[in-house]
C-alpha cells in the first residue's frame, strides 16, 4: 500500500452509509425497474461538481469513483446490442466533467469516455466525446494523453477522420513534457501525416523529434 492509498477501514462512517443507501436505492429500482428502452435513456441531468464534492463527506476520489459506477449502469445491458448508443450524450459529458473536476488527478472518466462512450457506431456521438477528450487533455497533458492517443487512432480508424487524428495527435506531441510519454505517442502525427500524403512535413517533424 502507497502512501497515498488507505485502508477502507479508514474511510468515515458518513460515506459508508451513503453507499449503503445507494445500494439499496439501487435495489428498489431494480425490482421495480420500467422496460429497458425506457430505463437506458433517462439519464438524469449532471450534478454540478460543487454539489458531488459536498456530498463527497470530504472523500472526493471515493465519491467520483462511485459516481462513475453510477453512471455505466446506465444503458449497460447484455440484451443492447449497441451499449450506450441511446444515452443522452450531452448529459454523458456533463457528468463526465463534473465527475473529473471532482477528482482531477483519475484517468478513469477520460479511459470510459475514450475507451467505452466514444466506440459508439454512431459517429456523432463519437465526436461529441472525443473532443470532450481533447478538451480536457489540456488540463494535464503529461497525465491525460493516454486517452488523447486512443481518441486519434478511433478518429483515424474508425471514423476515417484523419484531420481530426492528426490534430489529437499535434496536442500530444506539442503539450506533453514528461519524459514518462512514449515515443510512439509524440510520433503519432508524423504517421498521420504520411497517411495524409503530406511526406514532407513528416520528414520535417520527424527530423526535429530525432
Amino acid at each position: 500500500m502507497t502512501r497515498d492509498e488507505r485502508p477502507l477501514s479508514a474511510l468515515p462512517a458518513g460515506l459508508w452509509l451513503a453507499l449503503a443507501l445507494a445500494l439499496a436505492a439501487q435495489i428498489a429500482w431494480r425490482a421495480h425497474e420500467p422496460s429497458a428502452s425506457v430505463r437506458e435513456a433517462n439519464l438524469p441531468p449532471a450534478p454540478s461538481a460543487a454539489a458531488l464534492r459536498l456530498a463527497s463527506f470530504g472523500e472526493p476520489e471515493a465519491a467520483a469513483h462511485l459516481a462513475m459506477l453510477y453512471l455505466q449502469a446506465f444503458d449497460y445491458s447484455g440484451a443492447n446490442a449497441n451499449p450506450y448508443r441511446r444515452l443522452d450524450y450531452g448529459r454523458l459529458t456533463d457528468w463526465l466533467a463534473a465527475i473529473l473536476e471532482l477528482d482531477p488527478r483519475s484517468n478513469y472518466p477520460l479511459f470510459a469516455a475514450a475507451r467505452v462512450y466514444a466506440e459508439t457506431p454512431d459517429a456523432p456521438q463519437s465526436r461529441r466525446v472525443l473532443e470532450f477528450v481533447y478538451h480536457e487533455f489540456f488540463a494535464d497533458p503529461d497525465r491525460r494523453w493516454a486517452a488523447l492517443a486512443h481518441a486519434a487512432l478511433l478518429a483515424k480508424h474508425r471514423l476515417k477522420d484523419l484531420p481530426l487524428a492528426r490534430r489529437y495527435a499535434a496536442a500530444i506531441q506539442r503539450y506533453t513534457r514528461s519524459p514518462d510519454v512514449p515515443l510512439w505517442a509524440k510520433q503519432m502525427e508524423v504517421f498521420i501525416l504520411e497517411d495524409m500524403n503530406e511526406l514532407d512535413a513528416a520528414r520535417i517533424m520527424l527530423g526535429g523529434l530525432l
